[in-house]
């Protein structure tokens, strides 16, 4: 198994728990997961930021099935923000990343109903390996001293949508105050995205908080 090219697979990917065998932050995923794709359609050159809406900037042959489908739909609609694009269909997303990662072998998924209603996933990854060494691969790129610009745009990218995710099995707590200009700087080429993800999160845990 090759490590998935796609930022929203890696992305998924830094998300599983390998000691517990469950992906974390399940209810805000979807939201990084749209946020990876459309980092991906920036640093392909087929998005660009047109006064902070998300406009399409060229053709885009051969993407795989997730990042076709979000950039149909940016191409379909009037101009967006880009928040506006993290939140569009965000619980759709990590059902069609888990999907594909599956087709490809990556992971492996037993899917059953409980009560009979209610559908459960159990995700295997077939080489938990190849994640530990992707999160170390993101933990190396925030610690070293390598300058931001000499950083790959998209492991950069990578980095700062796991930070800005609080992804617990990249980064702790600690570790994203410490590195959090180091983050910003590493976002910058997706600093409209970063962004975007950033206010989405922080409105939903608000709503959820002021509704618990």
């Amino acid at each position: 198994m090759d490590t998935p090219d796609s930022l929203a697979a890696r992305l998924f990917l830094l998300a599983y728990d390998t000691t517990k065998q469950r992906l974390v932050s399940r209810s805000e995923l979807g939201y990084a997961l749209r946020a990876a794709a459309l980092a991906d359609l920036v640093l392909g050159g087929y998005l660009a930021d047109h006064g902070g809406k998300a406009a399409p900037a060229s053709p885009a042959p051969g993407l795989d099935p997730v990042l076709e489908l979000v950039l149909l739909e940016i191409t379909d609609s009037p101009p967006r923000s880009w928040r506006r694009w993290v939140s569009r269909r965000a619980s759709r997303i990590l059902p069609l990343v888990r999907e594909h990662l599956a087709a490809e072998r990556v992971i492996k998924v037993d899917s059953r109903r409980v009560l009979g209603l209610f559908p459960v996933h159990r995700i295997t990854l077939r080489r938990p390996a190849e994640a530990k060494r992707l999160a170390e691969e993101v933990r190396r790129a925030v610690r070293g001293g390598r300058p931001a610009g000499r950083v790959d745009p998209r492991l950069g990218a990578l980095c700062a949508l796991a930070g800005t995710a609080e992804l617990r099995t990249v980064f702790s707590r600690g570790e994203r105050r410490q590195y959090k200009a180091r983050l910003a700087e590493l976002g910058r080429p997706v600093e409209p995205v970063v962004k975007a993800l950033r206010k989405t999160l922080q409105a939903q845990r608000a709503a959820a908080s002021s509704g618990s």
